[in-house]
């Protein structure tokens, strides 16, 4: 009768088993994952009953869509990461069975750098130089140039190369002066002489 009911009990215990060992997938395959992004954990080849629980820093065996994560059957995803998502991810059946662990690291997005403009498509340094030096010279070859043109006009004025101007005035009569009787100034003959 002892070896009946230990066959009865090794028979019950390998055909009643109903669940299967699962396995943890995980999307994106990669176990470092980054803030703001989606990840989608799936137990494969599991039959009803299996959940996604993980261990934090902050809570151990929690299951998805309790505290963390939207629960969808024997899948789960966490959208969007941060970092206190970083831990340990497994599947757990309702008996206490458990699958593979995976380990996830959320951490904040390395900082884009600008790489800088090909060589060829830049023009060349000296390019930009010439480009100031002529529009330097647009502004100041005008103002030198008048600079220059009134200090000669003036030099040869002073040397007396050309000749002065002279106005030569006739006094006028008293009709065009309209005077009273009482002046009686007497204009006489002026030459003026001026220096330009």
């Amino acid at each position: 009768m002892k070896d009946t009911s230990l066959r009865l009990l090794l028979s019950s215990l390998f055909c009643c088993s109903t669940n299967a060992a699962a396995r943890l997938t995980v999307t994106p395959s990669s176990s470092q994952v980054f803030t703001n992004e989606r990840v989608s954990l799936r137990c494969e080849d599991a039959s009803d009953g299996w959940t996604v629980r993980r261990n934090t820093g902050y809570r151990n065996r929690a299951e998805c869509g309790v505290d963390w994560g939207r629960s969808a059957g024997s899948s789960c995803t966490i959208s969007p990461t941060d970092p206190v998502d970083s831990g340990e991810y497994w599947c757990e059946s309702s008996e206490g069975s458990t699958s593979n662990t995976i380990t996830i690291t959320v951490s904040d997005k390395p900082p884009t750098t600008m790489e800088p403009p090909t060589t060829s498509s830049a023009p060349p340094a000296f390019l930009h130089l010439v480009f100031r030096v002529i529009c330097h010279l647009v502004v100041f070859c005008p103002y030198c140039i008048s600079t220059f043109l009134m200090v000669s006009i003036y030099r040869e004025r002073a040397r007396g190369s050309k000749p002065s101007v002279s106005v030569v005035m006739t006094p006028p009569t008293h009709a065009e002066q309209g005077l009273d009787d009482d002046y009686d100034d007497v204009m006489s003959a002026v030459t003026t002489e001026h220096q330009f």
